[in-house]
Parts: C-alpha cells; structure tokens; sequence
C-alpha cells in the first residue's frame, strides 16, 4: 500500500496574500539606506519594538508633532511605477509644518499600507523617505509596512508618517509675535508639491487625457516627471534663518492655499496683504488653469501656485533674510506686509493685484 507523499499543506497566511518572506527581502533591501538617516541622539537599532532617541539638553523643552500623508499623488507614482521620489514628498509634509513653530524635526516614523508587497518598490518608497530625512536633517527612527491583500489592489499602497521636533519654549515662533509692519518673505516651490492632485488629475489626465510620457513643451519635461517633483524640504533653510535673523513666524503653504495658510499665523487685528504683482507662478499652475478652464479663486485656494513657504520677519531683518536665503541657492521675494486691519476689513491674509503677464 503506497503512502500518501504529497499530504495537503493547509490554508497559511502566504494563501491568504500575506508574503512574511517578501516583508523580509524589503527590510533587508532598505535598511542600509535607513541607517543613513540618523542622528547622533539614535539609540539602538532597526528591528526593535520602539525607536529609541536621547532629547539631550534643553531648558523647558517642548515637543512638537506633525503627522501627514501624500495624497493623490501617489496615484502618479502608481501610474508611471516610479517609487522613489514619493518618500520625499511625505518627509516634507510632516517636517515642514514642525518648523512653523520652530521646532528642529527630530526623527520621523513612516507606515506603508500596500496591496502587495514587492521587496524592491518597498525598498525604493524607503529610499525616498530616508533621502528626505538626510535632507531634513532628521533621524528615520523606525516604521511599518502593512500587506493588505484583498483591501488594496496588488499595485497600491498608501503611505503616512508622523514626525517629532523640539523647541525651546522661550523661542516658539507664532502669531503672538506677529506685527503690523513685518514683511512676509516668499519661498518658492518645488510645484504642485503634494496639494490639489485630485483637481490636477481630473483636469490632465482624466478630461484632457494628457498621457504622462508625453513632452510638454512649456514645461520642458513630460507631464508625469513635472508631476512627480518631489515636495521641497524647507526645514534647514528655516531653522537657518531662525537663527540669523529676526523671523516671527512661518506658513508652510499647503492645501488651503497661500492666504488661506498664511491666515492661520496671522493675529486678530492684523492682515497680512500679499502682492500677486510680486511673482510669476511656474507653467504647471497655467496649464491646469488653461486646460480645465479653472477661476483664478479656485486655483489659489487649491495650489501653492508658485509659494511654498512663507517667513513673517521684522522690516529691519527684511533685506538681509532674503540674504540669507538667497545664498542657501533659494529663489525668494518680498510677497507683502503686515498692517493693522482698517474698518470693516477681517483679520488674515488676502491677495491684491495682478500676476505678470508671462
């Protein structure tokens, strides 16, 4: 009587889509890249329960937390299988709204939620977040990659992080030290950066079925390389500047827009008047406008168009803060000014004035 040498091996977690061995291969793969975003303050290594990070010395402390994600933006990467640029754009996302108060980001923890888990595309998502670390001058102090088979298609993912900074209490920036005769110096942006990709979408891809390898001559690019420029990474510029100069707040400029984010740092009984007559914004923003027909309220209140970061600095400190950063290779200007609100007008931010014609 034979035996049975091919017994059935029974339903396993691989069965039900969850590769444990591919997780593996992708740690394997980025960890090298990992451990070259780090910090002096690292304690211990990747592998463990918790990341570990010495505070050091500080007087009084605060900490402060930012946590955010990509968007739709990931829907480009998805589409053009192109991986390693997207881990940028959520570094940026997070680090650069601690800065706004001051705070040095410190280390930063990321979550990857994806349908299928391919050791290389992992590996080359984590090669995006840990080269925006370094340049954010922060630690990639740990993360987690979740399969998710049967709730995400084999080809998605999803990624989000939180990242932690610190700043004296003596030192925190924000609307209280805000003052009617401050100058708000724009810092421009990278482009679309990770706001509004659900309207860019619609309009290039979805209704004028623009393809992503396609040349476009105003941009000097194809379509998907100008919409997969990762997000600028402001910290150091602004930390920098922190120190040299007389700066009392930032406005990281993200979905709500430039006045609309600006507004939020500005005081009640001040207003914040930017000049749109200060700047062109790039041919990315026009060429959505153009092609969906898009009103000039709809575009500012969805885009960046053109700003992605904004220094409030006292008058005195102006022109050698526009110094400063133009010698960190940044393109900057003087976007507006702070006053005292005149009657009948509301606290905040608006825009007055025309772009330049290009």
């Amino acid at each position: 009587m034979s035996q049975n040498t091919n017994p059935s091996q029974g339903t396993s977690y691989a069965a039900a889509g969850v590769d444990i061995e591919a997780g593996d291969k992708a740690v394997e793969l980025f960890a090298p890249l990992a451990k070259k975003a780090t910090r002096p303050e690292v304690r211990g290594g990747l592998g463990g329960f918790a990341g570990l990070f010495a505070l050091g010395e500080y007087d009084k402390p605060l900490l402060a937390a930012s946590s955010d994600g990509v968007g739709t933006k990931l829907a480009v990467a998805q589409a053009m299988d192109k991986h390693d640029t997207i881990g940028k754009d959520l570094v940026a996302m997070c680090v650069d709204d601690l800065v706004v108060c001051g705070a040095e980001p410190l280390f930063l923890q990321d979550y990857i939620a994806i349908g299928k888990v391919v050791p290389e595309h992992v590996a080359s998502i984590v090669a995006g977040v840990a080269a925006g670390c370094e340049d954010a001058g922060c630690a990639l102090l740990g993360g987690e990659t979740a399969e998710h088979p049967g709730v995400m298609k084999e080809g998605e993912y999803d990624v989000s992080a939180t990242a932690v900074g610190v700043v004296e209490e003596d030192k925190v920036l924000g609307p209280d030290r805000v003052r009617p005769g401050d100058v708000v110096i724009a810092m421009a942006s990278s482009g679309l950066h990770s706001n509004g990709y659900s309207l860019a979408r619609h309009v290039l891809l979805d209704t004028a079925q623009l393809p992503l390898d396609g040349h476009i001559e105003e941009l000097g690019r194809t379509l998907g390389e100008e919409l997969l420029e990762p997000t600028y990474i402001y910290a150091k510029d602004c930390l920098d500047l922190a120190a040299e100069c007389e700066v009392h707040t930032f406005a990281h400029i993200t979905g709500g827009g430039l006045a609309n984010n600006l507004a939020r740092v500005i005081p009640e009984g001040l207003v914040a008047e930017l000049q749109r007559n200060s700047w062109t914004p790039g041919p990315i923003f026009d060429l959505i406008a153009r092609t969906g027909n898009v009103a000039q309220e709809e575009m500012e209140k969805t885009f960046n168009m053109g700003v992605g970061m904004v220094a409030v600095v006292s008058e005195e400190d102006a022109e050698r803060a526009m110094a400063i950063l133009t010698a960190r290779h940044m393109k900057v200007w003087r976007l507006g000014e702070v006053r005292t609100v005149a009657d009948g007008e509301e606290s905040g931010a608006f825009l007055s004035g025309s772009h330049p014609q290009v």
